[in-house]
């Protein structure tokens, strides 16, 4: 597994503390990251957690007219983390390759949701690419 695959792993993890934990964001990085991380992996996972978490007007904007009769509160809410994510990771993180963002998302959804999570964030995100793009 690669670095970063674990980091955003980590940074999921968090996000769910946040969401179904009600966490403090800060508290929940530093509990889920340890202290003997580098300053590379600790400030990946705190821009990925607190931009998803600030993006998540936008992410749900986005996200919401795929949903094809749910509602985002309605959806796992790991399924929901993994989508905002990667919601912002596409509209925001020039450096994260559209595919690369996506693919990381289904591996997420097929690792931490259900057997099907995989290819439904794979459909809302290609969504999401097909009609915007990177604006």
């Amino acid at each position: 597994m690669s670095a970063r695959r674990f980091w955003r792993e980590q940074a999921l993890q968090a996000l769910y503390a946040v969401t179904v934990g009600e966490r403090d964001p800060s508290e929940a990085i530093e509990e889920i990251v340890g202290a003997h991380a580098s300053p590379t992996h600790r400030t990946f996972v705190r821009e990925l957690v607190l931009g998803t978490l600030e993006f998540t007007p936008q992410s749900d904007a986005a996200i919401a007219p795929r949903l094809e009769a749910w509602t985002i509160e309605r959806l796992p809410a790991v399924d929901r983390c993994i989508l905002r994510m990667a919601a912002f990771e596409l509209h925001e993180r020039r450096d994260v390759p559209e595919a690369v963002a996506i693919n990381e998302a289904v591996e997420l959804a097929k690792k931490f949701s259900t057997e099907d999570s995989g290819r439904f964030v794979n459909g809302v995100l290609s969504s999401i690419v097909r009609s915007h793009g990177r604006d």
